[in-house]
């Protein structure tokens, strides 16, 4: 189980005054008035989280990164709200416990919820591990699952229906995601042209609505330690109303195959392409049977979610050239955009996954 091996000593530069952060909770959850102890979790590239414990109670506190934000990024106020409303239809979502908007607190807004416990897996299996083919093949069922679940949420009954504008959304997402490249470019990229053009020009046109995670990938989500089932999902910053088959390209793009090449293994860090694990085409099959959807448009989708994450990398990296993070994970982090700028143009014309 998830125990404190996983956090770390908050890193230079991203603490916050914690003597507020224990008055605001203790006023506002009714805890008793017990030494705080802070530390920080280490995985994620984008918004910070924490674990808090004050006395024997303990959660997690998220907050959006330091330095100059995208617009209408790392909102916490709608992540918090988000997670509130979908939490009883989908109860892998950590339960928000209260969300702060005063920034006199640590400097920003920031929410803080329930600690979930479970395993998680990065690039690797925890030592000592009971780790054959049929684990592998047992979290693909469970992480395929999990999505399918997700999507079935009535959006409408968990009253989410203003978390998304589904009309229009592939085209805003190209044409967003093209623009926060170019605003965070720190050198010249040959085949950016080239793949931006293609994915105005085959464009498919969205048949389904739902909850979308938008960033659903493995190292997002706690196991149980049989590796069997999925205690948790996290990181809902991007979670909107659109396009299941969108969420499903972007789930797919992280999912690093054996077959890949040895860049893309380097640039997306896991363990699915071990012996075991379904492919990307499995995964594709078992979703369309599971929910009776038509996905053949799903080619368009994983050349997008290539092009989208080298945005992602990018931003991080512009932060990180700009002095504006400390973090080295992230000084490679411009060589990889570059890398699956290059991979999404070389793939576009080609009907492979």
């Amino acid at each position: 189980m998830t125990t404190d091996h996983d956090v770390i000593e908050v890193r230079e530069g991203e603490d916050f005054n914690r003597e507020k952060v224990k008055a605001y909770l203790i006023e506002h959850l009714g805890l008793d008035d017990a030494q705080m102890e802070v530390k920080q979790f280490p995985l994620g590239s984008s918004n910070l989280t924490y674990l808090i414990r004050i006395g024997d109670w303990e959660a997690v506190l998220r907050r959006p990164p330091f330095g100059p934000l995208p617009p209408k990024a790392h909102d916490m106020k709608r992540e918090s709200s988000l997670l509130t409303k979908l939490y009883p239809e989908f109860n892998l979502v950590p339960k928000p416990y209260v969300f702060c908007e005063d920034e006199s607190i640590i400097g920003a807004p920031f929410y803080v919820m329930e600690r979930k416990q479970g395993i998680a897996l990065n690039d690797e299996f925890p030592p000592n591990s009971n780790v054959t083919n049929k684990t592998g093949s047992d979290i693909s069922e469970a992480f395929i699952e999990t999505l399918v679940k997700l999507h079935e949420v009535d959006y409408k009954k968990a009253g989410l229906e203003e978390f998304g504008y589904p009309e229009g959304f592939l085209e805003r997402q190209v044409q967003g995601w093209t623009k926060r490249f170019l605003r965070a470019k720190t050198e010249e990229v040959a085949a950016f042209d080239e793949i931006a053009q293609w994915l105005e020009k085959n464009m498919p046109t969205s048949k389904y609505v739902s909850v979308i995670h938008n960033d659903f990938k493995l190292n997002n989500m706690l196991l149980t330690s049989d590796f069997k089932e999925v205690i948790a999902v996290f990181d809902w910053e991007m979670a909107t109303i659109a396009d299941p088959l969108f969420d499903l390209g972007i789930t797919l793009g992280y999912w690093v195959q054996e077959d890949d090449p040895e860049f893309l293994k380097q640039v997306l860090p896991t363990v699915t392409y071990l012996p075991g694990f379904h492919s990307r085409r499995q995964l594709i099959e078992a979703y369309a049977n599971k929910t009776n959807r038509d996905v053949e448009d799903i080619h368009y989708y994983i050349v997008f979610a290539y092009f989208k994450l080298a945005g992602i990398l990018q931003q991080i990296y512009y932060r990180y050239a700009k002095g504006q993070t400390q973090d080295e994970r992230f000084a490679s982090f411009g060589e990889r955009a570059k890398n699956l700028i290059q991979y999404a143009a070389e793939i576009s014309n080609k009907q492979s996954y």
